[in-house]
């Protein structure tokens, strides 16, 4: 459910934001699986 409301949010969200929120759910997914 939260990955929905990222995806959600990301998509109005201008580049710079829209990198750092990737890598955010990048590292958080790195976390969970780990």
């Amino acid at each position: 459910m939260l990955v929905s409301k990222a995806y959600k949010f990301h998509i109005y969200l201008n580049k710079k934001q829209e990198i750092l929120i990737a890598k955010t759910i990048g590292c958080n997914r790195f976390v969970f699986k780990t």
